[in-house]
């Protein structure tokens, strides 16, 4: 391998330039995070009145002391859903991928302490997100569940609980049985309210832990039980824990408190066959960058037609700012080549221009080359997509295209995708998105992600335009131009919005924003997720668990 040099000149204006706007966006998406704290913080007062735990406090009483949490889908749902400043943002759900016993698993905390943990259209997407996740990696979910339901309101959404929303519901369900089906654990402590489709998701568990005094757990409350068959029955003997745990059977164990019940599922845990990673050997030694992670933060302007080089990124991540690269020769805007990311051999392709014919032949060689030898995939976004024009198409554009995108699909090593800058159209999809089912898609502040830039479509709407003019023969009065003008600009000021970094991760276009500084330890975290999944020691078996 070849040791990269780099070329940033890290005391020039614009580095300082790029690092003082990596720094403010870091501290808005980190400013969200802040805000969903304090809406639970709100709720401490009561509930230690009721003797509970807040959520975020269940996560630490669940987690081994000092092991790293990688919380996924943080701001999903900011400004929408009725959210206006973060403060509900997060799908009144915390979910993320943390060590229980020594062991790697999936967290899944209902947030009970903003509106009654009740289900939006995020919630529920942030549930499937885990769910695929599980049955990619082959990780067991551990679910700390208290929820009042679904948000009848809709917070906003002009059709909450419309069939697409109901569908989604229903794979919920679906996806639990299949994942208990493929032999992937699922444990539930049920510390509150489970009404209707809750009650299932708890149900539905391969282990249901009951808290004394706090679980409720039943398809119909006492009010609708009364307004719907006119028989009256309290909490308790309708749904509580002792009932469950005695009558019903619905739950196998019996806790006395939050953390109690909290215990209870660390000591299953405990059952479980030892940690995966213990099977895993490292490629080679690690080595550290020769450069400082903190440089990554210069690289990339906040003015996405600045151009960089793609190799800066990669010798700040790769060990020993080592890179071979594979083609060096062939089409310099596709790069692609092999490195070792925490010891862990790995591929990368990432883009320093536009995707032509040449460089899709050359990703797709790759990609061949590194499925042969089970090399995992790391694709670094930075494209304005593919290459359009006569010169393009006629070097068959749209079969290269094509048979990359194939390749991307069917690759079955592990892929890992970082949208670091521009990611646009169907290159975004060839660079792996999260349309192509990569195990993990993360971005950097300076992320992009539309069918197209604003400046381009508001070019081609004018195109349009004056060519429609000139076959009528009218040509376009200077009233219709300013007016087009105008109307350019707000496209152009629009699709800007709505391709920005935050504005994509809300909207589960990834699994979160990343401090550019954290990329080399998030690869190497998700990395190490994605090799376990074949040494996880549990047994797929035709039904999923049932509990009888």
């Amino acid at each position: 391998m070849s040791q990269l040099e780099t070329k940033l000149d890290v005391t020039s204006q614009a580095f300082r330039t790029n690092v003082d706007f990596m720094n403010t966006y870091v501290r808005k998406v980190r400013g969200v995070e802040a805000n969903i704290r304090k809406s639970e913080e709100k709720y401490r007062d009561r509930a230690s009145k009721r003797g509970k735990l807040l959520p975020r406090e269940r996560l630490a009483h669940l987690l081994d002391s000092g092991s790293p949490f990688l919380e996924l889908n943080s701001i999903a749902g900011y400004l929408m859903n009725g959210d206006t400043d973060g403060s509900s943002a997060g799908g009144n759900i915390i979910v993320g991928i943390g060590f229980v016993n020594g062991r790697r698993v999936l967290v899944m905390v209902w947030n009970y302490a903003i509106k009654g943990g009740t289900i939006t259209t995020a919630t529920t997407r942030k549930n499937l997100r885990l769910q695929e996740i599980a049955l990619q990696t082959r990780l067991p979910i551990i679910s700390l569940s208290e929820s009042g339901g679904g948000n009848l309101a809709g917070g906003g959404d002009p059709d909450p609980w419309g069939a697409h929303g109901f569908l989604d519901g229903g794979r919920v369900y679906a996806q639990q049985a299949e994942l208990s089906a493929a032999g992937i654990p699922q444990i539930t402590v049920s510390h509150g309210n489970a009404t209707a489709g809750g009650a299932y998701q708890v149900a539905l568990s391969d282990y249901v832990v009951l808290i004394k005094g706090q679980t409720q757990l039943f398809l119909a409350g006492p009010p609708l039980l009364k307004a719907a068959t006119g028989e009256v029955a309290d909490h308790e003997t309708l749904g509580g824990a002792e009932m469950h745990a005695t009558i019903s059977q619905t739950g196998e164990y019996l806790a006395e408190n939050d953390a109690d019940g909290i215990r209870t599922a660390r000591d299953i845990v405990d059952q479980f066959p030892p940690d995966a990673s213990r099977r895993l050997i490292r490629d080679k030694e690690i080595q550290e960058p020769l450069y400082p992670a903190e440089e990554l933060r210069g690289i990339v302007s906040e003015d996405k037609r600045i151009p960089y080089d793609m190799r800066e990124v990669i010798m700040r991540v790769s060990d020993g700012s080592k890179f071979f690269e594979f083609e060096p020769t062939v089409d310099q805007h596709t790069v692609c080549g092999h490195v070792n990311i925490g010891g862990w051999r790995c591929g990368i392709i990432t883009n320093n221009g536009p995707i032509t014919p040449q460089g899709a032949k050359k990703a797709s060689h790759f990609l061949q080359l590194c499925d042969q030898t089970n090399t995992p995939m790391i694709f670094l976004h930075n494209t304005t997509g593919f290459l359009v024009g006569v010169e393009a198409e006629q070097s068959g554009q749209v079969k290269h295209g094509s048979k990359m995108i194939q390749n991307v699909v069917n690759f079955r090593p592990p892929k890992i995708s970082i949208i670091v800058g521009n990611s646009y159209g169907a290159g975004n999809y060839a660079m792996c998105s999260k349309s192509l089912k990569p195990a993990f898609v993360f971005s950097w502040p300076t992320a992009r992600q539309a069918v197209m830039g604003g400046a381009q479509a508001a070019g081609v709407l004018r195109i349009v335009a004056e060519d429609r003019a000139a076959k009528t023969g009218q040509p376009l009065t200077s009233e219709q131009i300013m007016q087009m003008e105008e109307s350019s600009a707000l496209l152009i000021e629009s699709m800007e919005a709505e391709s920005e970094s935050m504005f994509c991760s809300s909207r589960m276009m990834d699994d979160g924003i990343i401090d550019p500084i954290d990329t080399r330890e998030v690869l190497i975290f998700a990395l190490e997720t994605c090799m376990e999944s074949g040494y996880r020691g549990t047994e797929p078996n035709t039904f999923g668990v049932a509990r009888l």
